[in-house]
């Protein structure tokens, strides 16, 4: 029914098309309005409530079609990327270190780590 054929476009053709001249015409912060207001009336008419109730469906679909090993494993690489996110954040911390203090010149050549 969605894909029947009008001259000679299906509706599903005409949406797109309508919808790659919108984002051409009024850019990304149209999207991220229109998103922000549709969630804002979402939670106003159907609560709290409403959101937990779809994440859990969604979780309980994903867990159906992956597997509890897949949330194992998103776990483990969320922990990584931590850690490396906070390693990279010490060596930068490190770096403005010596910075300010190669300005100040209390840091001698050989002193580095």
């Amino acid at each position: 029914m969605a894909e029947e054929k009008k001259g000679g476009m299906t509706v599903a053709e005409a949406g797109r098309k309508g919808g790659v001249k919108v984002a051409q015409e009024r850019g990304r912060a149209f999207y991220e309005q229109i998103g922000r207001k549709g969630g804002e009336t979402v939670k106003a008419e159907r609560g709290h409530e409403f959101y937990e109730q779809i994440g859990k469906k969604g979780g309980e679909s994903v867990r159906a079609s992956r597997g509890p090993e897949f949330y194992s494993m998103i776990g483990h690489k969320g922990g990584q990327k931590v850690r490396e996110l906070i390693e990279q954040g010490k060596r930068m911390a490190r770096e403005q270190s010596r910075e300010r203090l190669d300005e100040m010149g209390n840091l001698k050549k050989g002193d580095e780590e």
